[in-house]
């Protein structure tokens, strides 16, 4: 029997924000049907999809439906349920795996797995409790950053310990019982490489991209890096090897650290297309979302050549505080593509949206869609 899910199928997705919208416009642009299952409704994918099932992840009887509906499962975020991604793989396959999710989504696990395969990762140390973060603050030394094990993402749940005076308030303010501390890295800039792995094991990828965060939020991300070929090939590589590792089907990012002395380590790895990857939009001939659907559908992979230096620039909620944006600056900025996720509220630090422009050079990239941004909220 075939592992191809031909075009005319239905797909699934777990989990319903603009990461899951991307996905269902490339799968209906393929002639693919798309459901989406989330705790909400009129979502970012949502308004995309073919049919929004609203139920709590935890009502299985509501997974399990919504999974003999559709031919394939995908998720947009780490945070689904084992329980959820275990009931629907009864009914319809889940790709990437549920094993790949379980590993992702919490810190020990995926720094442990990776470690012990011989792929990079930042020191590390597994803490549950005050006295084990003060010995480990001891080993690893200050400024560390302790983590929770699960559930962080654009910063949240994490503090940056300083000295082993403020261990126990740094305990108390993460608020968790299981937690990570990472060794503080010095580090000259942070890249992530985008990768996709198809049923019968075809890699391809897409980076390094270079990005910049403001708040702990990516604000800009730009390809190509400009770290040179042995630094690309070697991230290009430890990509690779993660993905056998785990053996993933589908599309995962990769991010890591480049130190003062040019290793890298890995700082996490995401399960799904990443943000520092929607740049692949408009500068790619296939996008990190196409590539999602091919991979999770048994279709060959499709080129990831490169159209040209790409930059991408978030648009945060952050933006809109000063009043509505100035759309009509777009004027200015033909070249400059806009792409906005359908969210009626705007809210510190939400992703409403993304620009993206291509140029000679990654510099002049960069400089376009910081101008445009600059221009649509009057900054």
């Amino acid at each position: 029997m075939s592992d191809l899910i031909p075009p005319g199928s239905t797909l699934g997705m777990l989990g319903s924000g603009q990461l899951g919208r991307m996905f269902a416009i490339e799968a209906r642009r393929l002639g693919y049907g798309v459901h989406v299952f989330s705790p909400e409704s009129k979502t970012p994918t949502g308004q995309v999809a073919d049919v929004e099932i609203c139920a709590e992840y935890t009502d299985l009887e509501a997974v399990a439906e919504f999974a003999k509906n559709v031919d394939v499962i995908s998720f947009e975020f780490e945070n689904v349920l084992s329980e959820t991604t275990e009931t629907a793989s009864k009914y319809a396959p889940v790709r990437p795996g549920a094993n790949v999710l379980h590993i992702a989504q919490n810190r020990i696990r995926e720094k442990s797995e990776l470690r012990d395969a011989g792929i990079p990762v930042t020191p590390f140390a597994v803490v549950r409790s005050v006295e084990e973060l003060e010995s480990a603050l001891n080993e690893l030394g200050c400024p560390a950053v302790l983590k929770s094990a699960s559930s962080g993402y654009d910063g949240k749940g994490q503090v940056k310990i300083d000295s082993l005076e403020v261990a126990e308030t740094a305990w108390n303010e993460v608020g968790s019982d299981e937690t990570v501390l990472e060794a503080f890295i010095d580090y000259t800039c942070e890249l992530s490489v985008v990768g996709v792995r198809g049923l019968d094991g075809e890699f391809a990828f897409y980076g390094p991209m270079k990005n910049d965060h403001v708040n702990h939020i990516l604000d800009i991300s730009v390809f190509p890096a400009d770290v040179g070929d042995e630094i690309s090939a070697e991230a290009i590589e430890i990509t690779r090897a993660v993905f056998e590792h785990l053996d993933v089907v589908g599309v995962m990012c990769v991010e890591f650290f480049l130190t003062s002395d040019n290793r890298l380590m890995i700082n996490e790895i995401a399960p799904r297309p990443h943000n520092s990857g929607h740049l692949t939009i408009d500068g790619h001939v296939t996008c990190q979302f196409e590539q999602q659907v091919r991979a999770i559908c048994g279709l060959p992979l499709g080129s990831t050549q490169s159209l040209g230096p790409v930059a991408m620039a978030n648009l945060l909620g952050d933006h809109w505080e000063a009043g509505p944006p100035n759309w009509n600056a777009l004027k200015q900025f033909n070249d400059v593509k806009l792409h906005l996720y359908g969210k009626q509220e705007s809210r510190i630090g939400r992703k409403m949206g993304h620009l993206t422009a291509l140029a000679e050079t990654p510099a002049g990239a960069i400089e376009r869609v910081n101008q445009a941004r600059a221009a649509i909220f009057n900054d």
